[in-house]
């Protein structure tokens, strides 16, 4: 059976939408879904105090019905899919980081009960996709028609393979068109103790940034043959160029920090194209996935 597609719920329209969002990830990719609400036994966190060994009766019972609600949004016009439904004990960012071992996807709720109408992106989504083990999608309000294009932001660095293979594949299985930004402000050293020149060429700058793109996803082309692909290359700050992009597509898939800086915050890309992008975010990390594209 392939590998489910979790999603975070908690009764909030946020998590519902993440419901319905995860419901078609899992259908397009022939997965079940697994509907995970985490909570506490106690009302809250207690340090050094154990939980009870059992749910209060009342509390059992609001959990379920949140569930039950996620399930049906899951489930409209989708009686083949495979759900499931669990209540899972303790903070809800560690409990959803958890839950994601073996998963292929994480799909979460831009905002949760908990957060507050001026924040743009809750605590939760902001913990999981920094510390996820698998690919993270952070869900916002549906632009109600699908525009047929997915867009993916490209760096150009070695370790965005996965980034790369990720939005392909998802292009491949909506039939949808990717975008491929890549986006760039003045020029980079490429070796250690390289100087910057103090004036340069923008138009031989961004040929080389275009030469980079072209580079980055070489061969894919031949792999993902039926992927309609479109070349973006702007002098512009990636996040803003993303977000703009985001505008005008379904999904956007980005990258993020690995290692220490993964437990340091996400990189200032990544996180404020989570806080500010008008579609969905998929928050992929090097070697966090293995996909095929004959799958």
């Amino acid at each position: 059976m392939a590998e489910p597609i979790v999603v975070g719920v908690d009764g909030s329209t946020p998590s519902l939408q993440a419901a319905v969002w995860a419901a078609r990830e899992a259908e397009l990719r022939g997965a079940p879904l697994r509907l995970v609400y985490a909570t506490l036994r106690w009302p809250s966190y207690v340090p050094l105090v154990p939980q009870p060994a059992r749910w209060r009766a009342d509390a059992e019972a609001a959990a379920r019905a949140v569930l039950d609600q996620a399930m049906i949004h899951a489930r409209a016009g989708r009686s083949r899919l495979a759900v499931s439904a669990e209540i899972v004990d303790g903070g809800a960012e560690q409990a959803l980081i958890a839950a994601a071992e073996g998963a292929q996807l994480l799909v979460v709720g831009c905002r949760g009960r908990g957060g507050f109408a001026e924040l743009l992106l809750g605590s939760v989504s902001r913990c999981v996709t920094a510390q996820a083990p698998c690919p993270v999608a952070v869900v916002r309000q549906p632009k109600g028609t699908d525009r047929g294009e997915i867009a993916v932001g490209v760096t150009g660095r070695p370790d965005q393979e996965p980034v790369l293979d990720f939005a392909f594949h998802e292009a491949a299985l909506r039939h949808a068109r990717l975008r491929v930004v890549h986006a760039w402000t003045q020029p980079v050293a490429t070796e250690p103790g390289d100087m910057l020149p103090p004036v340069y060429d923008v138009d031989a700058i961004g040929a080389e940034e275009a030469r980079l793109l072209a580079e980055s996803i070489a061969g894919r082309r031949e792999r993902f043959p039926d992927v309609t692909l479109t070349e973006h290359v702007v002098r512009e700050h990636p996040a803003k160029a993303l977000i703009d992009v985001s505008r005008e597509t379904d999904l956007v898939v980005i990258g993020a920090h690995t290692g220490l800086s993964a437990w340091l915050g996400l990189g200032s890309t990544a996180h404020a194209v989570i806080h500010h992008a008008y579609a969905p975010v998929v928050v992929v990390r090097p070697r966090s996935v293995d996909v095929s594209p004959t799958a």
